[in-house]
């Protein structure tokens, strides 16, 4: 019989691993997600540009504008090619430090990083594969019927393609904590932890992403208080309020999914592994 997530154990030690490991957490975090979406926040295209931009175009022809939005991100796509790659490696990096009972040093789980790297990859695409099928291929059958089939079969689609991530949501820790690194294997091992608790996943990340949005909307506010010192105080603050909330994000996300992971393959009773070297 599958363990049933206990939300508020899961939560407890979730905080209690970043407790434990706050110091190199913060490293961590720091170099593979806050200086990447800092950097990444002060090279993209400003506001006043895009403004800029949107002012030349004539205003009754809407391709002209898409066509030179499209024209200013493709100069910059590349941008985001080593940015996910940096933060996939945080994200494995973060994980396995959080829970390997090896007491890995911070080298040792990062170097585990870049080796799971191309399994990650290879899940995340096959992943998305899964997602673009389950969401298309039904509207297309209902397209060959009817608009409202396919409309209805649309809303069908949407909800498994939830469903869907809600299964594949453990892929990293798979990766990362059981040391797999076969694509397929990874996916199929977190459709199997996360069977019978699909509904209670949902509430948990749906909840989780609720109260971090709301704390990313009273940041936002706080540090565009800046602007008023000038567009560029204004956008460095922005940046590194942006790229703070993400950090912590993604750490926060980590231990919970550590932690949905521990409980639901049975080693919930583990202790929390304290600070690592």
């Amino acid at each position: 019989m599958n363990t049933k997530l206990d939300m508020g154990q899961a939560w407890n030690q979730a905080v209690a691993m970043l407790s434990a490991n706050k110091n190199v957490i913060a490293v961590v975090a720091g170099v593979f997600f806050f200086l990447p979406n800092l950097i990444a926040t002060l090279v993209m295209p400003q506001s006043t540009e895009i403004e800029a931009m949107m002012g030349s175009a004539p205003a009754d022809n809407p391709e002209a504008m898409l066509q030179m939005m499209g024209e200013l991100y493709a100069g910059i796509w590349w941008i985001f090619i080593p940015l996910a790659l940096v933060q996939a490696v945080g994200v494995l990096g973060l994980l396995a430090l959080l829970t390997d009972k090896s007491r890995p040093t911070v080298g040792e789980a990062l170097g585990f990083g870049l080796k799971g790297l191309p399994t990650y990859i290879g899940a995340q695409l096959l992943s998305a594969v899964i997602l673009a099928a389950v969401f298309l291929l039904p509207i297309m059958l209902g397209a060959l019927i009817a608009p409202a089939v396919a409309a209805l079969l649309g809303l069908v689609a949407f909800v498994a393609v939830i469903y869907v991530m809600v299964k594949f949501s453990l892929s990293s820790p798979v990766i990362a904590i059981e040391k797999q690194l076969n694509p397929v294997t990874v996916l199929q091992r977190s459709w199997q932890i996360t069977k019978g608790n699909s509904l209670r996943l949902f509430a948990f990340y749906l909840l989780l992403l609720l109260v971090l949005i709301v704390i990313s909307a009273i940041s936002g506010m706080v540090f565009s208080v800046f602007a008023i010192m000038g567009d560029q105080v204004g956008l460095f603050a922005g940046g590194i309020g942006g790229s703070l909330i993400n950090m912590v994000t993604a750490s926060v996300m980590m231990a919970v999914l550590a932690a949905v992971h521990r409980q639901l393959t049975g080693s919930a009773g583990d202790n929390v592994v304290e600070t690592f070297e």
